[in-house]
C-alpha cells in the first residue's frame, strides 16, 4: 500500500528536521506506542498496541532512520511482529523545505505491507487503517510542535434573555440515535 501527503507546519525547518530525530516526540506520534528506546544512530526499538479490524495485537519492533540528507530529507524505517497477529512494516520518505511565512513543507510518501492475519483482513480494512495511521503520525506530529490551537474566546452575550437553545434538551434525531447506539 502506498500513500503520500504534505503539510504545512508553523515552524522553521530546523526546528522540524530535530523534532523528527528526538525519541520523545516519536513515541508521543506514534499511534498506541507504549514504549521506544534506542537513538536516531543506531535505531529504536518500540512497543505499539494496535486494533486493526477485529485483530488487536502488541507489535514488538525496530524503527531506523536512513538516507539522511539533514536538514532536507530521511527515511523513517519500521517492521513489528505481532505474534499470531501477523507482522507490519512499512517506511516513511519525508521531504522538509521552506514553507509559508517562514514555516516548513513536510511531504511524505509512505510504503506499507502485512502479513499473516492481518492480511486476511482484505486490503480495504488494511489500507484504511494504515492511512488513519499515518495521518494521525502527522497530526501529532505537527501537533507537537506547534503546540496547542489557541481556544477561541467565549462569544460573549449581552442580552438579559436565557437562549433557549441551551436549555432545550438534546435532539433525539438520527445523530442521537447513531450517538446512544455506539456509546
Amino acid at each position: 500500500m502506498q500513500m503520500s501527503d504534505e503539510r504545512q507546519i508553523n515552524a522553521p525547518p530546523d526546528v522540524v528536521w530535530a523534532a523528527l530525530f528526538d525519541p520523545e516526540v516519536l513515541k508521543a506520534c506514534v499511534p498506541g506506542c507504549q514504549d521506544l528506546t534506542g537513538s536516531a544512530q543506531d535505531g529504536y526499538e518500540a512497543t505499539v498496541v494496535q486494533k486493526v479490524g477485529p485483530v488487536k495485537a502488541t507489535f514488538k519492533g525496530t524503527v531506523t532512520i536512513s538516507d539522511v540528507n539533514a536538514p532536507e530529507s530521511c527515511t523513517l524505517t519500521g517492521e513489528g511482529k505481532g505474534g499470531a497477529a501477523g507482522f507490519a512494516k512499512g517506511a516513511a520518505r519525508v521531504r522538509l523545505s521552506p514553507g509559508a511565512d517562514g514555516g516548513t513543507l513536510l511531504a511524505y510518501e509512505v510504503d506499507a505491507s502485512v502479513g499473516g492475519k492481518l492480511a486476511q483482513l482484505g486490503s480495504r480494512i488494511v489500507d484504511g487503517f494504515a492511512r488513519r495511521m499515518a495521518g494521525e503520525f502527522f497530526t501529532r506530529f505537527q501537533d507537537r510542535i506547534e503546540g496547542p490551537a489557541e481556544p477561541e474566546p467565549p462569544a460573549s452575550d449581552t442580552s438579559d434573555s436565557t437562549d433557549a437553545k441551551a436549555e432545550a434538551p438534546a435532539d433525539p434525531g438520527k445523530k442521537g440515535w447513531v450517538k446512544r447506539l455506539f456509546t
